[in-house]
């Protein structure tokens, strides 16, 4: 059986990346197709494979301004030739899923999230940008050519509830969940944590680390915050001196930052968020907004949940976190759930299963 994988863009390793490296790990032999591609930034392993890029390969820096593009997207997603393979596996929360195949073919999909500028975050996509009935008619457009791309898929696997039930509502599909591998794991745990809350983000609208800045600002409490992006010079313009950012740290910074941490603030939607259950794998808890896929990474013993996306509302529950303890042991114990080794048997019997069934065995 010739096996393909298909990924929107491949130029940091975050957590779609980590998914994918891991599929590929279970197909050694599979090829790997994606819009475009930079393999200076990502894994060993992926930087070994087989990888085609779409003509945006050719534009140097595209990961500059790549959004811009995006109405163009579909269509080259569908030129790609995978008329030799019989199995597809998509990696997909953008176009990844829409491409097509010989019709005796299966497409399997590992669903990030269906596509969020067409179905939820529409204005923080374009804010800053062209906003007029023009884009919001692309975007309107992208829409419908995604629901119709979905249809295209033979099985869905959802990266946590939230998501599967995005796939019924905006797809009409039904979907298995498989929730994604957690490789950052702290090598020890530190018995007298840091004096400071840490974020670990990249710096985008929708992930609202405006929000925990402005809390952060009143509180004043010391905050660290990893990350880059879009977003990095005007979140630095409104923060006061006990926010530092950090930019981006290696994974052996990095585990040591959540290891030494009083806790990670989460004040985003994310569709599952690995950087929760990184964190609890270092021992520490979450203080998170209440809503999406961190709903099912973090509980009432690994952390805190606020449930209105405000100032005041973060406040309130830092210090209520100020006022509990938690058991570091039993934190990491429950990351531990998600490892690596746990993704690969339930995303290889899962694939298994779905050849299966599509050959009515």
């Amino acid at each position: 059986m010739k096996v393909a994988i298909i990924h929107d863009w491949l130029f940091t390793m975050r957590g779609g990346e980590k998914v994918l490296e891991h599929i590929a790990g279970l197909y050694p032999d599979a090829d790997i197709y994606t819009l475009f591609y930079n393999k200076e930034n990502l894994s060993p392993q992926l930087r070994k494979r087989n990888i085609y890029g779409s003509l945006l390969q050719r534009i140097p820096k595209i990961e500059k301004f790549y959004r811009y593009l995006l109405p163009i997207f579909p269509f080259l997603i569908e030129r790609f030739n995978l008329s030799k393979y019989d199995l597809v596996i998509s990696s997909s929360h953008c176009v990844a899923k829409g491409v097509r195949l010989r019709k005796d073919a299966t497409h399997l999909c590992f669903c990030h999230t269906p596509m969020r500028y067409a179905w939820m975050f529409q204005k923080e996509y374009l804010h800053g940008k062209f906003y007029s009935s023009l884009a919001l008619w692309f975007l309107k457009q992208i829409q419908r050519w995604d629901y119709k791309a979905s249809k295209r898929v033979n099985y869905f696997a959802a990266n946590s509830r939230e998501v599967q039930n995005r796939i019924a509502k905006f797809y009409g599909r039904d979907s298995d969940v498989v929730y994604p591998p957690l490789d950052l794991v702290a090598d020890t745990l530190s018995e007298t944590p840091g004096n400071y809350f840490l974020i670990v983000s990249a710096l985008v609208r929708y992930k609202r680390i405006d929000l925990a800045i402005a809390a952060f600002n009143d509180l004043g409490l010391p905050l660290k915050i990893i990350g880059t992006g879009e977003c990095e010079k005007e979140l630095k313009a409104m923060a006061k001196p006990n926010i530092e950012f950090l930019g981006w740290v290696d994974s052996t910074n990095l585990k040591r930052y959540y290891r030494e941490s009083l806790a990670l603030i989460f004040p985003g939607i994310e569709d599952f968020g690995i950087t929760p259950l990184e964190a609890q794998a270092a021992g520490r808890p979450v203080i998170a907004f209440g809503e999406g896929g961190v709903k099912e990474t973090v509980t009432s013993d690994t952390g805190v949940f606020f449930y209105e996306q405000t100032k005041e509302a973060l406040k309130n529950a830092v210090l209520r976190f100020q006022e509990k303890s938690f058991d570091r042991e039993k934190i990491r114990r429950h990351a531990l759930s998600f490892n690596g080794d746990v993704f690969d048997d339930r995303f290889a019997n899962w694939v298994e299963e779905k050849l299966n069934h599509a050959h009515g065995k």
